[in-house]
């Protein structure tokens, strides 16, 4: 056996540490990120946070600065530094060891209220007793309830912040090591799930282990040196992002991405999004975005921060660390008062996820211009989460709380090379969706299908993921909240695909038929009887490249598997067949095949 070695080029030590063990430092900083998120899933009480994986892990060094994560929800990771940077500024020296501290204001760094973010510093004790701040460790979790006027964290008709729940800008749940009781009862009191706490508590307990853990990196490193580690780092992701940027051609390059409409009913909310390359610089503006103040669909500048950098991260090389050095290499400017960035007291319930989600349409738009061979739009569509309750589960005589987290398809994008393919696109990261088995266990509903459907996927080169037929079916009276987008303005195809289809929800199917309830925008408290149905329709994802490129093969064989009809076929990829797939006979006709595409190529649509 023979051993090659490659020639690499020097890298000189950062602060006293060599590039090996700064490394070293980082893989031992995302395992605890891992380790923490995974304590999370095994001690919460409620499905969102142990069955979902709704929950992500990040370290922080002493400035606040984004120094490490691992697996999670990428945006929600990407969002975790502005409380912590506020936490370090409001705090200052009353920043002590064994403090832990809980915050979800979306008006001090958040994204929405039911996102809460627990984190707690890390202090080295020098021999002479100072202690020094060196690391944070923070664990961002979505809960079920944040009190409010509607129940479930989602109240999309609220007309203010206060509306939808209870703020939380800082507060020390633990300090120098003791529990606060009157933090725990006060947060207790303005939540509905009993689980809450619970939940609440496995975020501390998960900060705490961090704390552990980072500890002992520190004891066997020391202090200096996992200092100069996160400074290597950051710089080492901040020069390799820089190379990329300065491979693209310069120039301005804008799009537009819209909302069908805001829960309330206010149509085509706008994102516009220009983006300017100038050598090693990279500015991202949303100066034209919408400015309506009625409407009631807001990002907070932390939620759209997020959004920016997790779609970008996703157009360039995976292996970039993605920390504070990536994060600042992006000039961002969101105009105070913008959809993407409201003045204090707007509701954001809903805009975290419509026009935030618009965030990563656009630029993954704008950016097509530049390197369309690594474009797709790292977005989903859900409004917001289905949410469905009742006085009574005949099976345990108690109330019950479905936030609709079951497994659906929909909204994958095409990308050069690979169709869309499963269920969610990676913007949801390691985001688990509960199985039917699971759900039907806890909640007093049946599932009764979830299909693909057919002829969903975006056309293109190559084929966009196909949505999905949902249907669930109540035992037992239960209400019903819903908010559903994508209906007009679709998930976008990039390099010529066509866009994915539409989504559509119906309610009380089954039931009267002059009773059913088609969602559009939203609804609130619609009862459902025993045995009447939701009918969900999700959207297909986006496809990539002139859909008359596309093998006609790869056409063949998506027919075989009913991603496309016979008449999708010819209608969407000019690719005739013959035969029916009732018959199993089907067959390319070639020569058919290549005359109509020479037809379309010569009269286009």
């Amino acid at each position: 056996m023979v051993a090659s070695v490659v020639a690499r080029p020097e890298v000189e030590p950062v602060g006293g540490v060599d590039p090996i063990t700064a490394e070293v430092i980082r893989s031992a900083m995302e395992t605890v990120c891992f380790e923490m998120a995974t304590f999370v899933s095994r001690t919460a009480t409620t499905p969102i946070l142990n069955q979902s994986n709704e929950r992500n892990a990040t370290i922080h060094d002493w400035q606040g600065r984004l120094a490490a994560l691992s697996v999670g929800i990428p945006q929600f990771m990407l969002s975790a530094t502005l409380p912590i940077a506020f936490a370090l500024e409001f705090l200052g020296e009353e920043l002590y060891p064994g403090d832990v501290i809980v915050a979800n204001d979306p008006y001090h760094g958040g994204g929405h209220l039911p996102d809460f973010n627990v984190f707690a510093p890390v202090f080295h004790i020098h021999p002479d007793g100072r202690p020094e701040l060196v690391l944070i460790a923070s664990i961002q979790c979505h809960h079920g309830d944040t009190g409010g006027a509607m129940a479930g964290g989602y109240n999309v008709f609220a007309k203010d912040i206060w509306s939808e729940g209870t703020r939380y800008p800082l507060l020390k749940i633990i300090e120098r090591g003791k529990e606060r009781r009157d933090v725990v009862l006060t947060m207790r009191a303005n939540n509905r799930i009993a689980g809450f706490v619970g939940d609440l508590r496995a975020q501390v307990g998960a900060a705490q282990l961090g704390v552990e853990r980072l500890s002992a990196i520190i004891d066997r490193y020391g202090p200096d040196a996992v200092k100069a580690a996160c400074e290597f780092v950051m710089e080492d992701a901040r020069r390799r992002f820089t190379k990329e940027i300065a491979a693209w051609p310069d120039g301005v390059y804008e799009s537009d991405a819209y909302v069908d409409a805001d829960p309330v009913g206010n149509r085509d909310l706008h994102v516009h999004c220009k983006i300017t390359v100038d050598g090693e610089h990279l500015r991202v503006d949303f100066e034209g975005s919408d400015t309506r103040q009625e409407i009631a669909g807001w990002s907070t500048f932390g939620n759209t921060r997020g959004y920016t950098i997790s779609q970008l991260a996703s157009l360039v090389d995976p292996s970039i660390p993605k920390n504070q050095g990536f994060i600042e290499c992006i000039d961002l400017h969101v105009p105070l008062g913008c959809c993407l960035n409201p003045t204090e007291g707007k509701p954001v319930a809903a805009g975290t996820h419509h026009p935030g989600v618009e965030v990563g349409d656009a630029i993954a738009l704008a950016m097509s211009q530049i390197i369309p061979d690594r474009c797709s739009p790292q977005t989903y569509k859900y409004g917001s989460p289905r949410q469905m309750w009742g006085d009574l589960d005949p099976r345990t005589g108690k109330p019950f709380f479905d936030h609709g987290g079951e497994t659906n398809a929909g909204w994958v994008n095409a990308v050069k090379g690979v169709d869309g393919w499963g269920a969610l696109s990676s913007s949801s990261g390691n985001l688990i969706k509960a199985s039917a088995e699971i759900n039907e266990t806890l909640y007093p509903h049946l599932l009764r299908g979830r299909n693909f459907i057919t002829d969903s996927g975006g056309a293109g080169q190559w084929r966009g993921g196909c949505g999905s037929l949902f249907v669930k079916e109540v035992r037992t009276p239960t209400y019903v909240n819903q908010y559903v987008v994508n209906q007009y303005h679709t998930h976008p195809g990039i390099a010529g695909g066509h866009n994915g289809s539409p989504d559509s929800c119906r309610l009380k199917v089954g039931g009267p038929e002059d009773q059913v309830v088609k969602v559009d925008p939203s609804v609130a408290n619609v009862r459902l009887e025993t045995g009447e149905r939701l009918v969900y329709r999700f959207g297909g994802g986006g496809g990539w490249g002139d859909p008359l490129l596309r093998d006609p093969q790869a056409v063949l064989e998506d027919v075989w598997d009913e991603y496309v009809s016979v008449e999708g076929a010819r209608r969407d990829y000019a690719v005739v067949l013959t035969g029916s797939l009732e018959a199993m006979d089907l067959a390319l006709d070639l020569a058919a095949t290549e005359a109509l595409r020479a037809d379309r190529r010569a009269t286009p649509a």
